[in-house]
């Protein structure tokens, strides 16, 4: 028995449309349009609605589910918790699950890697993470402009709209967005013009009207902005750039990070080390909101309560992290087996971009994108997708791109049934 049809109050009725949503809900939902069914369970990588059909999530809520659904091992660990009345909401006091996961994080994921990163917990959403490492890049080198990319995306809050490309999204602020800079993200202009030329030449001239930027942030993959890939030898460059002209280098893997592109960290293929970087999303393990600052040991500059939050403490996310890290993170086994479903992955889209024009495919480990020509199909896609039960979203700055983010821990066989759905939907489209 679940919730929705609970005997508790026989007046209220099991929810199976859509109109309390309509009726009540902002305007400004989006992801329940393009979905609209009433979900009630998930497990692994499956959800199921309120009449009981079962969709394959190809979106694992936009990266926050790399474990996939109610992942039984974190599932265990957090009911084991609560029970034994384990703190929930502890601001950024002193707690046991903290400690917990500070040393876990530690001796899993930063010290295999060579790092001494320092922690901070800014908030329990992406955005916090950004907007606490761009405060930091300021405070530290005392400067205002940051650069950023072109169609990257890093957050819905002031800040981070002002290093975001996407239009729509920066419209929303109703204010200007100040002291950030676009620059070219890797290939952006097709190989014409060499990479960094503009960026180092307004740098170096003082007629420019640049002044010395603070700090450059980066997404080593952009997702929300059409699944880009930076080519390692770019980052690199980007990373000595920063280097020769004494800007910090912000990696944000909010999305990118826990494993998606294969290592834990997206830059590691770069072998880059960036002065700070943001996570958030997947860092919790179960969905629950978690973020985390890593910062260069020297940088932490911060006054005690200078930057906080309420919810900087989420008891219940050190927890499900720490069984996460504890669990996939030990070793190279997950790692080595998401890079074999990333390649399953691209075997399958490269076969199908061959079969049609104007039809494309990129992306790295488990994030991958169908690129259309006419970004019109890629919608009509999704949807035909959605009505054979598979979730996909769009994504780029013309919604051109079908975005495939499935679960990590996702079997050989619900991968297989996933993109069988997928080639059949866009076959259908561009029939």
């Amino acid at each position: 028995m679940t919730l929705l049809d609970s005997p508790v109050d026989d007046a209220v009725p099991t929810i199976t449309d859509m109109s309390v949503f309509e009726q009540h809900e902002s305007e400004v939902r989006s992801y329940c349009r393009n979905w609209p069914t009433v979900f009630e369970q998930a497990r692994g990588s499956w959800l199921t609605d309120v009449h009981g059909d079962r969709y394959l999530d190809f979106f694992a809520g936009a990266g926050a589910l790399n474990y996939g659904h109610n992942n039984p091992v974190l599932k265990q660990a957090l009911l084991e918790y609560l029970v034994d009345d384990g703190i929930v909401h502890g601001l950024d006091m002193a707690t046991v699950a903290k400690a917990r996961f500070i040393e876990t994080f530690r001796d899993n994921v930063l010290q295999p890697r060579g790092l001494d990163h320092k922690i901070q917990f800014p908030g329990p959403t992406g955005t916090n993470a950004v907007e606490s490492a761009l405060k930091l890049a300021r405070k530290v080198t005392g400067r205002e402009s940051v650069i950023g990319f072109t169609n990257a995306f890093h957050g819905m809050t002031l800040g981070s709209l002002s290093v975001t490309g996407n239009s729509m999204k920066r419209a929303g602020a109703g204010i200007p967005l100040v002291h950030a800079t676009p620059m070219p993200f890797d290939n952006y202009l097709g190989g014409v013009v060499e990479d960094f030329t503009w960026f180092e030449r307004v740098l170096d001239d003082s007629g420019s009207g640049l002044n010395l930027p603070a700090a450059v942030i980066v997404e080593t993959v952009q997702g929300e902005g059409g699944v880009n890939v930076a080519r390692p030898e770019w980052l690199r460059g980007l990373a000595d750039l920063c280097r020769r002209h004494d800007m910090l280098l912000i990696v944000d893997d909010v999305q990118m990070g826990c494993g998606r592109t294969g290592e834990f960290f997206s830059f590691e293929e770069a072998g880059i080390v960036p002065d700070i970087i943001t996570l958030s999303k997947s860092i919790g393990g179960y969905g629950l909101p978690l973020a985390l600052t890593l910062i260069r040991p020297d940088l932490d500059v911060w006054t005690p309560g200078e930057h906080n939050g309420t919810f900087r403490g989420n008891n219940p996310a050190f927890v499900t992290a720490t069984r996460a890290l504890e669990h996939y993170w030990a070793d190279d086994t997950f790692s080595r087996d998401i890079h074999i479903k990333g390649r399953q992955i691209e075997e399958v889209l490269t076969a199908l971009a061959g079969r049609h024009q104007g039809l494309s495919t990129r992306g790295r480990g488990m994030v991958r994108g169908l690129v259309f020509d006419d970004a019109t199909h890629a919608g009509k896609v999704c949807t035909r997708a959605f009505e054979s039960g598979l979730l996909a979203e769009t994504s780029g700055p013309s919604d051109e791109v079908v975005k495939l983010l499935p679960p990590l821990t996702i079997s050989t066989e619900d991968l297989d049934r996933g993109l069988g759905i997928l080639v059949d939907a866009t076959e259908e489209v561009l029939a």
